[in-house]
């Protein structure tokens, strides 16, 4: 540790202590359709070919240090085999409202969309799994979403946008 003029030793600067609490979690909206089911196709060759997109929204809700962070999922399933026809759609919006302290105000925004999401998605994945597997299909284990990756081309999809508008 370094010394100071009076020769105490100097303390490190403390980082400021972060507090997040999910006070609540659930399914905003959830759609699953079973086209091979209403079709009523039987039989069929199926080599299914899974698309998933992702996104995210957050809120600040009106109770201090409270946030609604919505993560976004639309799931399509076609058979690669037989035109591209489609198998299913699943779309699911699933919230969380996260008591949040701590967080410097420039640092929230990427926090709200990155490690809210990192806390919500094990339970998305679940319902995912559960949802497709009770519709008549094998259960569809979703791979791990970097949310980090997302938010870097969110940001980049934005500054994109903006660097057009400004040379106009």
């Amino acid at each position: 540790m370094a010394e100071t003029e009076n020769g105490a030793a100097a303390q490190p600067a403390q980082a400021p202590q972060i507090k997040m609490q999910v006070l609540a979690q659930f399914i905003r909206d959830m759609s699953f359709e079973n086209v091979v089911a209403q079709k009523g196709l039987q039989n069929a060759e199926v080599s299914p070919d899974i698309q998933v997109q992702v996104s995210l929204d957050a809120r600040k809700r009106p109770t201090q240090h409270q946030y609604e962070v919505v993560t976004k999922f639309k799931i399509q399933s076609r058979n690669k085999a037989n035109n591209n026809d489609p198998l299913f759609h699943l779309e699911l919006e699933y919230a969380g409202i996260f008591h949040i302290d701590g967080v410097p105000e420039e640092q929230m925004h990427p926090f709200l969309l990155i490690e809210c999401p990192r806390m919500l998605f094990p339970f998305v994945r679940r319902i995912v799994s559960d949802v497709t597997r009770d519709g008549g299909f094998p259960a569809l284990n979703l791979d791990t979403v970097d949310f980090l990756a997302l938010y870097r081309q969110e940001l980049a999809r934005r500054a994109e946008q903006k660097a057009p508008a400004q040379t106009n």
